[in-house]
């Protein structure tokens, strides 16, 4: 009988140390990966030397989206580029910050920027809040003169599982502008990741839809289990991104009022991408999950992702990793860290030189 006993003992402590190790491995441990495949320079190299011909499209008016945000000055709230809020219902904004304060010129390089604007030659990005659904969201509408200024970057420049940092750590870092979360790519031992041209994981998880941003500046929607990560290389994909779902495809919503990402109640942050034309984005955040900011479906966003003219619209992480950087400082508000209230992530999508 103590033979019995001491046995069930002895399998009970293997059963916890075997356990306690596959939680650190999971959630603790940092692994630093090596890269697995080159880059696709020579596509990215071969759009890009179209760029002076883009600069001029830059200080033009668009005719794939449909220009900037408005200013609100002539009444009726801020105004979404492409489709149009109704007056009174979507797409009333918050007062701006002033931006007359915090603003800077370098006239060197002919750039301006302030608390809720930046230009210089080739980036345009202005910041505006809306209210929508008893909840904060934050638009950043984005015009570059070349997508090469469109990037991605890990934390602590390295790829692998749990290496993490702060959203606004990895942005200074890399000499971001504007930076949003990115997919969190690190929680995940599959999905694929390519990252500025490179591809670092390719094994496919079967009916994950993935962002994919190529090298004109395009974005599309793909499947993994359709299309293998070499093939997309080839094609010159530039990023993907794994999380999703996608919101918008081919300007038209492409979630249910019922659908949700796996782990995630009904109203939640949110962060978004969407692509208005080749070199024209819009990023968004939108608070949640506390008194003054309920938080979106996933619906709710892809409604106002479309109200604001996207031809492709896709879901990056959300909840407590929603956050978002410009000029400096973290716009939003954040629920996901202690202190600061800013968690700690694998990547970013920014905009930067």
């Amino acid at each position: 009988m103590l033979k019995k006993h001491r046995t069930l003992t002895v399998c009970l402590m293997i059963l916890l140390i075997f356990t306690s190790y596959v939680i650190m491995d999971t959630f603790f441990i940092k692994r630093v990966y090596g890269e697995e495949q080159t880059d696709s320079s020579e596509s990215v190299t071969s759009e890009q030397e179209d760029q002076s011909s883009q600069a001029d499209q830059f200080n033009s008016e668009d005719t794939e989206g449909s220009g900037n945000m408005h200013d609100g000055s002539t009444g009726g709230g801020h105004r979404g580029p492409g489709k149009g809020h109704k007056p009174g219902t979507r797409g009333q904004s918050e007062d701006d910050a002033d931006s007359s304060q915090g603003g800077t010129e370098n006239t060197a390089q002919s750039q301006e920027a302030s608390s809720d604007s930046y230009s210089d030659d080739n980036i345009s990005i202005t910041l505006k809040s809306y209210r929508e659904n008893d909840t904060t969201i934050y638009v950043a509408d984005v015009k570059v003169s070349s997508p090469e200024y469109l990037k991605t970057a890990f934390a602590q420049d390295s790829y692998g599982r749990n290496v993490t940092q702060k959203t606004s750590e990895i942005a200074e870092n890399a000499g971001a502008i504007l930076a949003v979360n990115g997919d969190y790519y690190g929680a995940q031992e599959k999905g694929y990741v390519i990252r500025n041209g490179k591809l670092y994981r390719d094994t496919a998880i079967s009916g994950q839809e993935d962002l994919v941003i190529y090298s004109d500046g395009s974005f599309g929607i793909i499947n993994e289990g359709e299309v293998s990560a070499q093939k997309l290389i080839d094609a010159g994909a530039v990023q993907t991104l794994s999380f999703g779902p996608a919101l918008v495809i081919n300007g038209n919503i492409s979630v249910t009022e019922n659908e949700e990402v796996g782990k995630a109640t009904a109203s939640n942050p949110r962060t978004a991408v969407g692509m208005i034309s080749k070199t024209h984005y819009v990023f968004v955040v939108s608070d949640g999950r506390t008194d003054e900011s309920a938080g979106l479906s996933l619906h709710e966003l892809a409604e106002f992702m479309d109200s604001l003219g996207v031809k492709t619209a896709y879901n990056l992480d959300g909840g407590g990793s929603s956050t978002m950087y410009f000029n400096g400082s973290v716009v939003n508000n954040p629920t996901g860290g202690m202190g600061s209230k800013e968690r700690s992530v694998s990547d970013i999508v920014y905009i930067g030189k």
